[in-house]
């Protein structure tokens, strides 16, 4: 079983800055690969970010390519996504995400408000 926590979502004008954070429970999370999601109402909820067990490989959705950056803290199992240049389309509900032996794990998510 694994838990997702995230946290530090909340309202900023456009062209500010938020760093999201996901805490996550397990003993062996150094070994998950993370990952970050985001939905707004009526639409699938779409891929941000991912990031490997080691740091070694990240990815990135072409739309935050450039502003958005993941990274890891395997010593306080937590994930974090620094979002900069924040658009008003970039308003979403963020999940941290994991696959661990086939089953998909999500968090409760944070809310992002981007102003215009």
């Amino acid at each position: 079983q694994v838990q997702l926590v995230e946290s530090g979502g909340g309202l900023v004008q456009a062209g500010g800055s938020l760093r999201l954070s996901c805490a996550a429970s397990g003993r062996t999370f150094s070994m998950y690969n993370m990952a970050w999601y985001r939905q707004t109402p009526g639409k699938e909820r779409e891929f941000v970010a991912r990031i490997s067990w080691s740091s070694g490989n990240t990815g990135y959705a072409d739309s935050v390519k450039g502003r958005f950056t993941i990274s890891r803290d395997n010593a306080r199992n937590t994930v974090s996504l620094q979002m900069n240049s924040l658009k008003p389309e970039d308003t979403a509900i963020y999940y941290c995400n994991t696959v661990l032996l086939g089953s998909s794990y999500w968090g409760q998510g944070t809310q992002v408000t981007v102003s215009s």
